[in-house]
């Protein structure tokens, strides 16, 4: 039996194409091993967002070739797509796939064991007018399954690189993501997160009449699926109608990853964002005022090109003001290809990091709020696994996306249960089970 590893770098997109991936390997009667095994096929699935994501896939191809120098490397995904000479010029390299076509990585790596030929099938990605199908039929030792619903982007903000990695807007056809999901559910799976590069745009490119709120409503009709959580979406979908729609359906989870990036309109406008700080407002508030105890994450880009202090200060003011129950800060990293990356007045390295640390530093503090109001309520947990050096506890994650533990000694792994929370240690909120 062949063995395969995969090294999968960036988001959760690339993570649900990288366990397609491995099915078809499987089915191909390959044994998937550890990336740090011996192994002879090595599929290094990219990411481009930063520059230290092109690196880290370099470095792995390296990596791979040092552990088994007669193995074949398969390198795939946005690093590929948006500099797919360069990828071709690293030593070692055999077989290069972009955005597309990784459904074909079984017949291209057949093709290679014939011919011995380097074989490079990246295309114009902004061409492709099809979604994909990269089904995921089963996953082990696993609760929550990633569904991918959607393809590509048509945003064009100022600083990204991923609308020409990924091409435009693609979405997966209704019948085949319920399809998926009834799987999934077959084999186990009680949540399903529904995700996509931008999943606000689902439904705009097909002919019949569907979109992002119609796919949801679908997928919780489906017998034994008991959550559905969102992955990242725009605050511009959040609508008095989609949360009067939504707010019905039991099975939604009350977490929300609605996109920032900034608090100051001028900044937003500058990186070309289709929203500004009021309609962002005004989105948050239509979920506190109709969905009770929900959690809103976001992202946040200190540093960007043109920030003055000014406009950091009106950012930081606006987050405070929301209160999300957790943000990621990401200090800005000047992309190749990118508009915001030819713009003058770059911020300082020093600055940035002095930002960095004041907006963490707030975001620490709110999540720090957020768990202590969850104090004696009754929160419903998905549990996940049992909790290493820890005897009978177990952890998972609440429907508004906390994490909990609790002791148990029966196993309680995919096991969804309410517990009454009694205590915070660090960002972990512990509890008694109330019921089984």
């Amino acid at each position: 039996m062949s063995k395969v590893a995969f090294y999968t770098l960036g988001c959760k997109v690339n993570q649900y194409e990288t366990e397609a991936m491995i099915e078809l390997f499987e089915n191909d009667n390959y044994e998937v091993v550890s990336f740090d095994e011996y192994a002879d096929v090595y599929v290094i699935n990219t990411c481009t967002v930063t520059n230290l994501g092109d690196k880290k896939s370099r470095q792995m191809i390296r990596r791979a070739k040092k552990i088994n120098p007669d193995s074949i490397i398969a390198v795939v995904g946005c690093y590929v797509q948006t500099a797919p000479k360069e990828v071709e010029a690293i030593e070692g390299v055999n077989i290069i796939i972009g955005t597309d076509n990784r459904s074909r990585i079984i017949e291209l790596i057949h093709e290679y064991e014939k011919k011995h030929k380097k074989i490079n099938i990246v295309n114009d990605i902004m061409n492709v007018k099809q979604f994909e199908e990269l089904g995921v039929n089963k996953l082990e030792g696993k609760t929550r399954a990633y569904l991918k619903i959607q393809e590509g982007c048509n945003q064009y903000c100022s600083y990204c690189i991923i609308p020409y990695a990924r091409g435009p807007i693609r979405s997966r056809k209704p019948e085949n993501i319920v399809k998926e999901v009834k799987t999934l559910v077959d084999n186990g799976f009680k949540e399903i997160v529904l995700t996509g590069i931008h999943i606000a745009s689902y439904g705009k490119d097909l002919d019949e009449d569907i979109n992002l709120l119609k796919i949801i409503k679908m997928v919780h009709t489906i017998d034994g699926l008991k959550r559905i959580r969102l992955s990242s979406i725009e605050p511009s979908i959040i609508t008095e109608e989609f949360v009067k729609e939504i707010k019905i359906l039991p099975k939604i989870c009350p977490h929300f990853h609605l996109s920032l990036q900034s608090g100051c309109d001028a900044t937003l406008k500058r990186m070309n964002r289709k929203y500004n700080s009021t309609q962002y407002r005004k989105s948050v508030e239509l979920l506190k005022q109709n969905i009770p105890n929900v959690a809103i994450t976001t992202d946040i880009i200190v540093g960007f090109p043109g920030e003055t202090e000014e406009e950091f200060n009106q950012s930081y003011k606006f987050v405070k003001e929301i209160g999300f129950s957790q943000i990621h800060v990401f200090k800005y990293s000047p992309r190749k290809g990118t508009p915001a990356a030819k713009m003058s007045n770059q911020i300082a390295s020093n600055i940035k990091d002095e930002r960095s640390h004041k907006m963490i530093t707030l975001g620490e503090k709110m999540q720090r709020e957020f768990l202590l109001k969850q104090l004696g309520k009754n929160l419903e947990v998905l549990f996940e696994n049992k909790v290493e050096n820890k005897q009978n506890f177990y952890e998972g994650y609440s429907t508004n996306y906390l994490k909990v533990l609790a002791f148990s000694e029966e196993n309680i792994e995919n096991k969804i249960l309410k517990v009454n929370i009694k205590k915070l240690d660090e960002n972990t909120l512990k509890g008694d089970i109330k019921s089984y």
